[in-house]
């Protein structure tokens, strides 16, 4: 799949491209990520890509013309359209359905805005889907266009060092994923001695694959109560599920 990215600030790409364990995805171009520098679509000599808004206000507003030439070259080197995703607090909420809905298709252009947004009118002539990290506002559309990038690589196959890493996320199966502990088996703090729960030294796979089904209703429950609500309207909660959250108490 390939994802052309316009964006202002090409170098904040750089290094998450090149480094952790999805870099193995962009280096082999099993995720091909391609970047186009905005202000080199700019027609003056000082590169403009904004500017005041109508009807006043602080802030700038990126331009039209700047966003269709980069769109053009972007769209004339793919040799095909691709959906063209914006970022933007109004958008629908990033989660793990949407990285798997992604990570089937083809990839697509990532636009990323600064300043107090984009020209609307550019919007509705191009834009197909529009994406938001959360209820917050962040500076540009660059760190969930990162976000998104990540979450599906790592759906790539050959891309996590075990194919059933992801398979156990939180969200996958729409809970929080359990708690996990490695060595050493009693850590010693000066609060005491904490230990690693016993069901998961006993090598009793049935009751241990139990005993994380339930650490995860349980912190889900806790955490995010309207993922259970959602499991259950869904059908994905067990009878044994349902006992035990009947006898949790929160």
């Amino acid at each position: 799949m390939r994802f052309d990215v316009i964006t202002l600030f090409p170098d904040l790409f750089g290094p998450f491209l090149q480094q952790g364990i999805t870099r193995r995805a962009y280096a082999s171009g099993q995720v091909d990520v391609r970047l186009w520098p905005l202000r080199e679509h700019a027609d003056d000599s000082y590169r403009r890509v904004d500017d005041r808004p109508y009807g006043g206000g602080p802030g700038m507003v990126m331009l039209v013309e700047p966003l269709e030439r980069a769109l053009a070259a972007v769209r004339a080197d793919r040799g095909s359209e691709g959906p063209v995703i914006h970022f933007s607090p109004t958008g629908r909420r990033m989660d793990q359905g949407l990285m798997h809905e992604v990570a089937r298709g083809a990839g697509g252009i990532l636009l990323c805005g600064r300043y107090e947004g984009i020209d609307q009118r550019f919007l509705d002539r191009h834009v197909d889907l529009e994406l938001s990290l959360g209820d917050f506002v962040l500076s540009g559309g660059e760190l969930p266009a990162l976000a998104l990038l990540d979450g599906v690589a790592r759906l790539q196959e050959g891309v996590l060092h075990d194919a059933r890493s992801h398979e156990q996320d939180s969200f996958e199966d729409g809970l929080l994923d359990c708690p996990h502990y490695s060595r050493p088996e009693v850590l010693h703090t000066p609060q005491g001695d904490l230990a690693v729960p016993g069901v998961l030294l006993s090598g009793h796979h049935a009751q241990i694959t139990r005993w994380r089904r339930e650490r995860s209703l349980e912190l889900t429950a806790r955490r995010r109560p309207d993922l259970i609500e959602a499991a259950r309207a869904r059908g994905a909660l067990s009878p044994a599920d349902e006992r035990f959250l009947a006898q949790l108490v929160l």
